[in-house]
């Protein structure tokens, strides 16, 4: 994939990285606002527009939420990346929740990729946490659900931290050889 067509979009999302440490230095409400626009205006199946988000950037609620996940799963298992550093949040100071009634997995994923790479347009890095979903989803979540106004059978699916990047990660090789091109079949 040599020959491409450069322009905004397609280089925010060929310079995107998936990003973990943050400083501390909440994000602008316009970012937040241009973050949400993004989220809202993800495609969804039929446009049933399935996904609740809501937008946590209270520090103090994040690190009980920590804490809770940890204890859920352990405290020295290594269920997301760099967890003996990190918490599940990757320190970021606004964490994306997205939840729906059902799974609309795919829904939800659009609607982060959207955020992400709008992060990324603004300046802003972003990290996909799918792992705060075993507390999210697990009875040990509902207090949380609760407090961010979510409906009890209204499950986790996907969340997106994001904040001002402490990090610059490394370009990690993409396998092309996992694409191809039939124009025609035999």
């Amino acid at each position: 994939m040599k020959d491409i067509i450069h322009n905004e979009t397609v280089d925010a999302i060929i310079k995107r990285r998936t990003v973990r440490a943050y400083k501390k230095e909440q994000i602008m409400d316009k970012e937040l606002d241009t973050l949400l626009t993004a989220a809202l205006w993800a495609p969804s199946g039929r446009n049933s527009q399935p996904c609740h988000v809501r937008v946590l950037q209270d520090k103090k609620a994040l690190d009980e939420i920590n804490v809770d996940f940890k204890n859920l799963v352990g405290w020295d298992t290594p269920a997301y990346t760099r967890w003996d550093v990190n918490p599940v949040y990757q320190t970021a100071p606004s964490v994306f929740f997205i939840f729906a009634e059902g799974n609309s997995h795919m829904d939800a994923g659009l609607m982060a990729q959207n955020i992400t790479v709008a992060a990324e347009s603004i300046g802003l890095g972003s990290c996909i946490i799918a792992s705060v979903g075993t507390l999210m989803n697990a009875p040990e979540g509902e207090k949380w659900k609760e407090k961010m106004g979510i409906a009890k059978h209204w499950r986790f699916l996907i969340a997106v931290a994001v904040g001002y990047k402490d990090e610059e990660p490394p370009v990690k090789d993409r396998d092309e050889s996992h694409f191809a091109v039939i124009k025609q079949l035999p």
